[in-house]
């Protein structure tokens, strides 16, 4: 019993470091404002029309409980305010009411250990060009093909210790070779290069197999919800 308990409370710590470190790095990539601490998680003002602040709530080992999550959406009447609720969205979706949009789809909250990919790993395949650069402190990486298009992307915030991976995307036209290992590889190498140990993300359904493939394990569940604006039925 006493092992058990032990790997109970060190699964909640981990989660709950993973949370914070997740919400430090994202305000880092999106530039938006130093996070609020609040007694079941955090807000963000991020400054955006269509996203002005977001609430973040606490991980599920650190009680993401219906009560706090009920007592913060009542609270909230602006139009594209979002939710982010460490549990699944069918357990979510009870708790609020018909004035919210919750996606159906889960994410989840990923971590992996972060170590520098070997250097055949950081080479574009051929007929496409990689660059990297660093801006405001956030590692930024581009893949264009050869006509100069764009092809896939990704960032990285190192925030100390962790760092999170934000933006990861390829165009639907140059998926399947290889581009999305190639954008996280040059970001996790980067990140490790800097003397990060950890990295965090918030990956789809679609992002979690690549996620999976290069070593990232599943910390928690993760519901996105976004207050309707009086014109959304």
């Amino acid at each position: 019993m006493e092992a058990t308990g032990a790997t109970g409370t060190a699964e909640a710590r981990e989660a709950d470091e993973a949370v914070r470190a997740w919400v430090d790095g994202w305000v880092v990539s999106r530039g938006a404002a130093p996070p609020v601490v609040e007694p079941w998680g955090y807000t963000i003002d991020v400054g955006l029309a269509k996203h002005p602040s977001r609430h973040v709530f606490g991980s599920p080992h650190g009680g993401a409980l219906e009560a706090d999550v009920r007592k913060v959406a009542a609270s909230v009447s602006g139009a594209d305010v979002w939710l982010k609720v460490f549990a699944e969205p069918s357990r979510v979706t009870p708790w609020l009411g018909p004035e919210w949009w919750v996606d159906p789809e889960e994410g989840y909250l990923m971590t992996v250990a972060l170590t520098p990919a070997p250097p055949q790993h950081l080479v574009a395949p051929e007929g496409y060009r990689l660059r990297t650069w660093v801006r405001g402190g956030v590692v930024r990486t581009m893949v264009t093909a050869a006509d100069g298009s764009w092809a896939a992307r990704g960032q990285m915030a190192p925030t100390g210790r962790t760092a999170v991976a934000d933006q990861i995307e390829t165009s639907p036209a140059h998926r399947r070779r290889g581009l999305g290992s190639l954008v996280m590889h040059t970001l996790q190498t980067a990140a490790a290069e800097q003397g990060c140990e950890i990295g965090v993300l918030a990956g789809t359904v679609e992002g979690r197999a690549l996620y999976e493939s290069l070593g990232w394990q599943v910390v928690a569940p993760l519901t996105s919800a976004r207050r309707k604006g009086p014109d959304e039925s």
